[in-house]
């Protein structure tokens, strides 16, 4: 019922749906006088013939005839009365089943229609709306970006041109409104100048079209924008975008950051103030074989290892974890403590053979690109003539065929990158790779998260998505928080210390037996940052926690403690 009085409250605010209502109810009063009308006339014909019948009967000859259902019960007997039977007949033909139909569905069902789109799709917001965010493209991101949104509590709306695909996405459940995203109008009715954020995921053409365009209407809303090549990101900042996001070269470095090649040194990967999240693979060294407790990391450089990679599969470390040629160590310290690990460590070379990178796109030349920064030899398989032309240390053909893939070094490579930006073709080349070499590493990359989980099945020790890349990015500039991705659905992420937690220890507070996180430093108002915390440490008030764990142990925390 609630529902049927707001469409009929949006139906009837519309000017035109107004006029088209008053000439339906023109219509139906002319059909009332003619149906009055010939009631009369019918008394009047039938007593001339001599036969009597009540206003009731003639009444029901009228309808029967105008609506040609004609059941002959009551007849005229003069040719006058047939004639004016003829008369009421062609007239209903015409009111009942030609005009009638036609008013009804133009002035009427085909507006109620309408309005009810435009309130599934509307082309407008509500004037009070504020501290939403405007996503003007829906894709892989924004769909990663819009589970994030909802589990922080961030309003949104996406912006769609097509009004059919405005109404297909709504059915999903997904917030839209209807507009051309290079018209000025468009932002005034997503009131734009009220948005907490702009997030442009088009192409770099169309992503400055919007900027420029949202930028001459306010000087205040962040605007975010993708962006695909290098060349661009100047040329976005200049039409009014905040922060240009370069999700090909991020997801690039991410990979090649994972690589078991070249000189064993901790990859930093993120930083909250002094503390700073660092990766260091172990083959080689003098740990493998040896448990966390034995290897004496802390003690020696004052690094806390808060977290195992096995496989691609994330592990809590105990004293007793146990470090295998395949594991790297997630490490938390301050920057002295990481140059002091990388002093006593980076004689140990874990490989020197090439890293096959397969993919010469974007995201393969980003991580051809850091690998060349920390001089670690690779090669590129690429199968297009064109783009390989542009390519160092490449090898010309199909990643699928064997004798290209002999040609680069497959049998003695320490690590494949698979970098394309098909899922389906990662997915095969994850399995291919894996059955030739069960040995080698095997980083790839997925376009939807959906593909996160068969790459695992397929054989990938890790796999970064392009589009929780993305969103973490955008989350982290719209909280104004750190917020690292480690790995899919693995993230650094900080919280205030909620009253559940003032003024317990770390140990009483059982953080990481019923969440699965693990705090590894403590900020303190004015008292700086507490890398790797004591388990006796208290929590005192102002302090915020930062914490690594899964997606679901951040749902767990924020339930349990905040």
């Amino acid at each position: 019922m609630k529902f049927l009085s707001s469409q009929l409250a949006y139906f009837f605010a519309d000017a035109t749906a107004r006029r088209n209502i008053r000439a339906l109810l023109r219509l139906l009063l002319l059909l009332a006088v003619l149906v009055v009308s010939y009631t009369v006339v019918f008394h009047v014909v039938m007593a001339w013939e001599g036969q009597e019948h009540s206003w009731l009967t003639g009444l029901y000859w009228t309808l029967t005839v105008m609506t040609t259902l004609g059941f002959g019960d009551i007849t005229f007997q003069s040719d006058l009365g047939r004639f004016f039977s003829i008369v009421v007949l062609l007239s209903g033909v015409i009111f009942l089943l030609v005009l009638l139909p036609f008013t009804f569905i133009q002035f009427f069902y085909s507006p109620w229609m309408e309005a009810q789109q435009q309130q599934r799709a509307p082309r407008q917001l509500p004037e009070t709306t504020s501290g939403h965010v405007v996503l003007t493209h829906y894709g892989p991101v924004t769909i990663s970006l819009i589970s994030r949104l909802e589990f922080y509590g961030r309003a949104y709306v996406v912006l769609e041109e097509d009004l059919a695909r405005a109404l297909e996405l709504h059915d999903r459940g997904i917030k839209v409104m209807v507009g051309a995203r290079d018209d000025q109008q468009t932002y005034r009715n997503l009131r734009i100048d009220r948005a907490a954020m702009l997030v442009a995921g088009g192409d770099d053409f169309l992503n400055t079209n919007i900027a420029f365009t949202v930028r001459e209407l306010t000087e205040t809303v962040p605007i975010v924008t993708m962006a695909q090549k290098p060349e661009s990101v100047d040329v976005l900042e200049l039409a009014g975008s905040n922060h240009v996001v370069q999700l090909p070269v991020m997801l690039g470095r991410s990979l090649a950051r994972r690589t078991m090649a070249g000189e064993v040194r901790a990859n930093v990967i993120g930083r909250f103030g002094e503390l700073i999240i660092a990766e260091a693979p172990v083959t080689g060294t003098p740990f493998v074989g040896k448990t966390l407790a034995e290897s004496r990391l802390r003690e020696v450089t004052g690094v806390n290892v808060v977290g195992v990679w096995q496989r691609g599969q994330f592990i809590l470390p105990t004293p007793n974890t146990r470090i295998e040629p395949t594991t790297v160590l997630l490490l938390a310290g301050t920057t002295s403590q990481l140059e002091h690990f990388d002093s006593l460590f980076v004689i140990y070379n874990v490989f020197d053979r090439p890293v096959l990178i397969l993919g010469g796109g974007r995201v393969g030349q980003a991580v051809a690109a850091t690998l060349r920064e920390r001089e670690v030899p690779y090669r590129i398989v690429e199968k297009d003539p064109e783009q390989a032309r542009h390519l160092d240390h490449v090898v010309l053909g199909s990643a699928a065929d064997l004798e290209v893939l002999k040609r680069a070094g497959i049998d003695e490579a320490p690590t494949a990158l698979i970098t394309t930006n098909d899922d389906g073709i990662n997915i095969y080349l994850t399995i291919y790779c894996r059955r030739l070499r069960p040995d080698m590493q095997i980083i790839t990359r997925a376009t939807m998260e959906r593909n996160v989980s068969t790459l695992h099945r397929a054989g990938a020790d890790f796999v970064m998505s392009y589009a929780s890349m993305g969103a973490n990015s955008i989350i982290n500039l719209l909280e104004r928080d750190d917020v690292v991705m480690l790995a899919e659905g693995l993230d650094v992420f900080r919280y205030p210390a909620g009253k559940e937690l003032i003024g317990r220890s770390l140990r009483d507070t059982r953080i990481r037996e019923e969440t699965g996180c693990s705090v590894i430093a403590l900020e303190t108002t004015g008292g700086g940052t507490s890398v790797n915390p004591e388990p006796g440490t208290v929590i005192v008030e102002g302090t915020e926690l930062i914490l690594v764990g899964t997606a679901d142990g951040e749902r767990r925390f924020k339930q349990r403690f905040t």
